[in-house]
């Protein structure tokens, strides 16, 4: 990896394009699915190149970059939102003593004080866990709000009345208007009884403790987190009338006096560096036997005068600093290499290992992430290797000891281990998958879960359960099983809980799906890179499923003509072009697929709009959408006979901007394009519903 002051500036320009990407992503997997794919060493190392790049390209820096913002956006959450009435921010992170000095300086800079002037911290272990905002009037509490992307966060007053230690009244003198903010977490131990709990009923496995506080808060139904056990406890504050007291360590006190925990840990440092170093090193001794997982100590200076005159950079407070611990790591043998196949169909190498005792917990298997990490460590069964617990929990490899000793080198599958089809990487792309989706027994469940969605052919009463139920009785191999369940009509009411009036519902509700969309039935279909939206733009120009399957066949054998037509369809590039060729590559899927259309018989594909004022325009959507997402918009314009683009050009009609309009919204001002925001667009929207 090059400094970044040797980087050309195009070099800078795309590094910086990829880093957000994946900072994006990582984000969505994080904060939003609760299904981290990599360590928060992994993401930290990303964002740390994101800063060093911009700091030595300070013009590339984007309104929109990793740098600037806070957790992940919430739009497409089935809960309600909320605006923060002060932004939650995030922390800046420190990796080493230097850098908590360097901070330090800083503010003795900003705040005038001599190099050498002692200044008053605070000092808390840092928990993993879920920010929280529990909103107080009149001392009862009346809001509680995740941080989504610190302006805009998930409402869960109704789930944290579940939490005990979150009071619902304050005690008598408390301030008019309050926001305790904290975090809520599990235990590990609790995490460990969840995950058993979760395994035994076939459910959703949590990565680590944070995921499984995020998912179990972030309930529609209050009552799957009553049944969780989630903890919370207190570590600052937001919108208030007044404070009770000047400095960090007296509210904090306060706070914890209103029968709020406050980590036990934390504590008021005077001093230097030093002072600090020596409280991290003795909350990093404490670390193994607490109850909870902590990943670093938080610092913050104590007067809040002083606070307030330092402020805040883009994301987070001048006066306050998260310094991480390092990954613990031990050396051992890599003993195999094994491939899995997720329900995505994502092959995973994992590695197997010599039994090692990491951070106090025996570690025998790692991930090894993809094709390209094996190669780039050069990894060989028989290896001696260094493995450390990155984040306290995703085991890791960080270096091969033993790369120079001569042994067979690993050669990655071509083939799905699972049920032999192709598995390729796209261009572009490290991860290596199965392109026998319709037919891999390890994506089968979660294909035919998506095939019954609400969003693909939306069978009613073929749900998960339902779905493992029927597989594991061999009644449910692929997506046109379903159809042909009416045979086992007498199988299925013989099975316990299925009464007539069930049974003949469900199979009612598979009957009216004989005729479906053919856009859905694409999407349903779940190939890579076919989404909702580009299944419509797709059918929107073909209209006929075989028609489809004939331009991609050919372009997938070099046909220019079929490509050109494909590539030409708005939304359409090279990308769903190889992935729809790989498909219908595939023999197996060509045999489903032909099955599924001898059940069914999806008519031909028109799109009905009504009239508007803006249709055959083209409109396009910046910024942040407060009252819907942004595929609800597109698929707002598209019924109003519009076209929802990407990007503002000379072709552009209509901007509709909401807050945090960027460069699109500067372009249109250049170009001349009228403006409007999404309370103009939702009149349109009326408009047109009221005249169809």
């Amino acid at each position: 990896m090059k400094d970044p002051a040797t980087l050309s500036e195009a070099e800078a320009a795309n590094e910086l394009m990829r880093l957000a990407r994946a900072i994006a992503r990582h984000d969505r997997l994080y904060h939003l699915e609760d299904a981290p794919e990599i360590s928060d060493a992994e993401y930290d190392a990303l964002v740390r190149r994101n800063a060093e790049i911009e700091a030595a390209f300070p013009h590339l820096v984007r309104p929109d970059s990793p740098s600037r913002k806070v957790g992940h956006g919430v739009a497409a959450s089935p809960l309600g939102k909320v605006t923060h009435e002060v932004r939650m921010m995030s922390l800046d992170n420190a990796f080493s003593a230097e850098e908590v000095a360097e901070w330090l300086a800083r503010m003795r800079r900003f705040l005038a004080l001599p190099e050498d002037a002692p200044l008053a911290l605070t000092a808390e272990d840092k928990i993993d866990g879920l920010s929280c905002s529990l909103r107080y009037e009149q001392g009862r509490l009346v809001r509680a709000a995740t941080r989504g992307d610190g302006q805009v966060g998930e409402d869960v007053t109704a789930n944290v009345a579940h939490i005990p230690d979150i009071p619902q009244t304050l005690p008598r003198g408390v301030p008019e208007v309050f926001e305790v903010r904290g975090e809520v977490y599990m235990e590990k131990q609790a995490f460990a009884a969840l995950n058993a709990a979760q395994h035994e009923a076939g459910g959703k496995l949590f990565a680590n403790p944070r995921n499984a506080a995020a998912g179990s808060l972030r309930q529609k139904d209050p009552r799957i987190t009553a049944q969780r056990p989630l903890r919370f406890w207190a570590h600052g504050w937001g919108a208030h009338s007044a404070l009770p007291g000047t400095t960090q360590a007296e509210v904090m006190a306060a706070i914890r006096g209103w029968g709020f925990p406050v980590s036990p840990l934390f504590s008021r440092v005077e001093g230097g560096v030093e002072a600090l170093m020596a409280r991290f090193e003795e909350i990093g001794r404490a670390r193994p036997n607490l109850a909870y997982e902590i990943d670093g100590v938080v610092y913050k200076l104590d007067r809040l005068d002083w606070q307030e005159r330092l402020g805040f950079v883009a994301k987070a407070p001048r006066w306050a600093l998260a310094h991480k611990f390092p990954a613990e790591r031990a050396e051992t043998t890599l003993e195999a290499i094994d491939i899995q196949v997720g329900r995505t169909g994502k092959l995973t190498p994992v590695g197997r290992l010599a039994p090692v005792l990491v951070g106090g917990v025996t570690v025998t298997n790692v991930t090894l992430h993809n094709r390209d990490e094996i190669a780039r460590l050069g990894l060989r069964v028989g290896d001696r290797v260094v493995i450390q617990r990155a984040g306290d929990v995703i085991p890791q490899v960080v270096e091969n000891l033993t790369r120079e000793e001569p042994r067979a080198p690993f050669v990655f599958p071509d083939h799905c281990p699972e049920c032999g089809s192709e598995a390729v990487a796209e261009e572009g792309e490290v991860d290596v998958r199965c392109t026998g989706g319709l037919i891999c027994p390890a994506q089968r469940i979660q294909r035919l879960e998506h095939f019954v969605s609400r969003k693909a052919l939306d069978i009613e009463g073929l749900g998960e359960k339902t779905i493992a139920q029927f597989f594991a009785l061999g009644w449910l191999e692929s997506p046109v099983d379903i159809f042909r369940l009416k045979r086992r009509r007498a199988e299925i009411l013989a099975l316990e809980g299925w009464q007539e009036k069930s049974v003949d519902n469900l199979l009612a509700a598979i009957e009216a799906r004989r005729q479906p969309d053919a856009a859905r039935l694409l999407f349903a279909l779940g190939i890579r890179h076919v989404g909702e939206v580009t299944a419509r733009d797709l059918m929107k120009h073909l209209h006929e499923l075989p028609v489809l399957r004939d331009l991609a066949t050919r372009a997938h054998a070099g046909d220019a003509e079929a490509l050109a037509e494909l590539t030409a369809i708005d939304g359409i590039g090279p990308v769903v072009v190889r992935a729809l060729g790989d498909f219908f590559h595939e023999p197996h899927n060509v045999a489903v697929w032909e099955d599924l259309l001898s059940e069914v018989s999806p008519p031909r594909y028109e799109v009905e709009t009504l009239a508007s004022r803006v249709a055959g325009k083209t409109v396009v959507f910046t910024g942040k959408l407060e009252t819907m997402s942004r595929e609800e918009a597109k698929a707002q314009a598209e019924r109003l006979g519009a076209k929802a683009a990407g990007s503002v050009s000379a072709k552009t009609d209509l901007v509709v901007a909401g807050p945090g309009a960027g460069s699109k919204l500067k372009k249109a001002a250049e170009l001349g394009i009228e403006v409007i925001d999404e309370a103009a667009w939702a009149a349109i929207v009326a408009e047109a519903l009221g005249g169809g």
